[in-house]
């Protein structure tokens, strides 16, 4: 597993990051179409991550069209064609992750709208004025 690597301090979400990882092991050819992934038991052990996290991953990798898991025998990379809709930069990963759990919690679209309308207002009045945009200091 000398492939992956998780830090803990970077920001970015441990899914993202294995996500990342494993897409681009994919598609670099380190993972040829065929080839079996880790469990994701062995996976999470392995890197010291939780199950349902690696598990999230890997459905999300299923569902976008990167691997395919066949019941009792493993995880496979399949052909990528670009299935649509598949995320591809971080900004899409996590509003995609984002949206998934408002989803889970029941939320309709303009429900999440609004949300994050709320939310911005209120970041935006917390965050002090940035050096040189509009403030003399």
């Amino acid at each position: 597993m000398d492939d992956f690597a998780i830090d803990e301090k970077s920001g970015i979400p441990v899914w993202v990051q294995l996500r990342n990882r494993l897409i681009f092991l994919i598609t670099s050819g380190h993972y040829a179409v065929g080839d079996q992934l880790p469990t994701v038991h062995k996976m999470a052990i392995m890197l010291k991550i939780n199950y349902n996290t690696v598990n999230k991953v890997y459905q999300g990798l299923e569902r976008d069209g990167y691997i395919v898991s066949r019941r009792g025998q493993g995880t496979f990379v399949i052909e990528f064609e670009g299935a649509a809709g598949a995320a591809s930069t971080t900004t899409e990963l996590i509003t995609d992750e984002y949206l998934a759990r408002m989803k889970e919690l029941g939320l309709t679209p303009r429900d999440v709208i609004k949300l994050v309308e709320r939310r911005q207002g209120a970041v935006a009045k917390a965050r002090p004025p940035e050096k040189g945009k509009g403030e003399r200091g």
